[in-house]
């Protein structure tokens, strides 16, 4: 990242993305977006937890001395995280939980201190509920764990995690099969955090997931969103897991958290599939040696068609993939009839 401060100190000249942009944010917010967007914050809870804690942030240090200033500075905070990841919808739904509260509240005529602290609650909202969804999820999903079950999981999920371990509290014997997650080894994460619950932990690479799909009884993977037709969107590779799964007639469950539901896709809008640096699948030093005509290709996810999916597991409860069109009339209605928060 890199910064530099202009003639208002208050206000700073970031170049980030699409180019160079000058707001006035504290430093803990860019701090915030650009981990997000390196994806040293990984999965989509954490990044929606990490996106409403830096409006909270800049809400609570913010030096505006008037209403407009203040809002203008949450907008401002707020497209800055909205660009860092097209594709985990999670990031977007908490800035809409947060910006649509105190949208509503700027344009009632709030003071600058109602304004500051139905921004910050709201944020705090949206976390505490977030980790709640977390919990939920998992003594939900435990129900459709059985004793003596071998998992097989994907990339890194607090969700599906959740799952596991609270299956596992519950004195079911289980196994799980943890796949590798290349190009960013996020199952390396996923193999020790179950591992430190005690649980029985088998580490593939990801290519060997059809091999022991035999030895499978039930996959447990995650979400970054959801859409309109129950469509998966989630680390690549899930969609090959899946697939390997019904061809197997093994039972794929998905946990995800409501917020993860892509309300755009009601409209028909496709959901972005991340394009990430050829340079996590082949060190810079050595892609520079290769001939110039081989392109390197790393996208971030792929979509896992409904028809691969048994189940999804929210914290409202187990639905099928065609029910996803009731959690976002239900939960999302709202943010279909307005312009974003951040944008007007």
């Amino acid at each position: 990242m890199n910064t530099k401060s202009s003639i208002n100190p208050r206000t700073i000249t970031w170049a980030y993305g699409i180019g160079v942009m000058e707001m006035a944010v504290v430093k803990e917010v860019l701090e915030i977006a650009q981990e997000i967007k390196d994806m040293r914050i990984r999965g989509a809870g954490k990044i929606a937890r990490s996106a409403a804690y830096a409006l909270q942030i800049q809400a609570e240090k913010s030096k505006a001395t008037n209403v407009d200033d203040f809002w203008n500075e949450m907008k401002q905070a707020a497209k800055i995280l909205y660009e860092t990841r097209p594709t985990a919808v999670s990031l977007p739904n908490a800035l809409r939980y947060v910006m649509h509260r105190g949208k509503a509240a700027y344009a009632s005529g709030a003071d600058l201190e109602q304004l500051k602290f139905i921004v910050i609650n709201a944020a705090k909202e949206f976390i505490h509920n977030s980790e709640k969804a977390i919990e939920r999820i998992g003594e939900i999903g435990a129900n459709r764990i059985e004793d003596g079950d071998v998992i097989m999981t994907h990339c890194h999920s607090k969700a599906a995690i959740s799952v596991m371990k609270t299956a596992f509290e519950q004195g079911k014997d289980i196994k799980v099969i943890v796949t590798e997650t290349r190009p960013k080894w996020q199952g390396k994460l996923t193999a020790k955090e179950l591992a430190s619950y005690g649980i029985p932990v088998i580490y593939v690479v990801d290519s060997a997931a059809r091999h022991y799909m035999k030895m499978t009884d039930k996959v447990v993977m995650g979400a970054d969103s959801i859409t309109v037709n129950g469509a998966v969107i989630n680390k690549i590779g899930t969609a090959l897991i899946a697939l390997t799964a019904k061809e197997h007639r093994i039972w794929t469950m998905i946990a995800a958290e409501t917020y993860k539901f892509h309300p755009e896709t009601m409209l028909g809008q496709l959901v972005e599939i991340e394009m990430r640096d050829p340079y996590e699948v082949i060190p810079k030093e050595e892609l520079e040696t290769w001939p110039k005509n081989i392109e390197v290709w790393n996208p971030a996810f792929d979509v896992t068609p409904p028809e691969y999916i048994d189940v999804i597991i929210t914290e409202r409860g187990i639905i099928p993939p065609s029910a996803a069109i009731d959690i976002l009339k239900e939960e999302f209605g709202w943010a279909l009839k307005y312009t974003e928060p951040w944008e007007d």
